[in-house]
């Protein structure tokens, strides 16, 4: 989990120490350990995919963002361009289930502590999560996503991404 394993401990000015989440450099430790090539891009805090996008100077539909979703009840991970919104027939036929829909913020942030609420990366594998990618993001030769943070974005090749993942494709 790249999240919830991030943590260091630091001095708090004054006297006692905090916990700080690092969920940038535990995905970069990760790609690095699967020799993966990437770029990390800092930006201005953003929130929203297409804030993100034209904050790091990136067409929207080259922005992914990582949606969570329930699936007959069980959470997973839809990854959709920027610009895009959830298909959720789409995703039933991919998923093979006959309801799909929005996962509240209260179901799945506990399982992302580290990580700032909606900027996880989309390695919903490391988290044990069934990840449903969108058509129009393979066809890119590269994948763009937030690191974790609203202030941090990772570039990696999309062959690369797809060979960690291994997402399931929404059609």
């Amino acid at each position: 989990m790249v999240c919830a394993l991030l943590q260091t401990t630091l001095p708090r000015e004054g006297s006692e120490s905090r916990e700080v989440g690092m969920p940038v450099k535990k995905l970069q430790e990760f790609l690095d350990q699967h020799q993966v090539k990437y770029v990390t891009i800092s930006h201005s805090p953003a929130y929203t995919a297409q804030e993100v996008a034209a904050s790091a100077h990136i067409p929207g539909k080259e922005v992914a963002k990582t949606v969570m979703v329930k699936l007959a009840g069980r959470l997973a991970m839809a990854v959709l361009p920027a610009s895009s919104q959830v298909n959720f027939e789409r995703l039933k036929n991919a998923a093979g289930v006959g309801q799909a829909e929005l996962a509240s913020e209260r179901e799945f942030r506990d399982l992302f502590p580290e990580c700032d609420v909606g900027a996880m990366p989309p390695f919903g594998n490391l988290y044990g999560l069934e990840v449903f990618v969108a058509e129009r993001l393979t066809e890119d030769e590269e994948i763009a996503f937030n690191a974790g943070t609203h202030t941090e974005l990772m570039r990696l090749a999309y062959k690369d991404f797809g060979r960690l993942v291994q997402p399931r494709i929404i059609r």
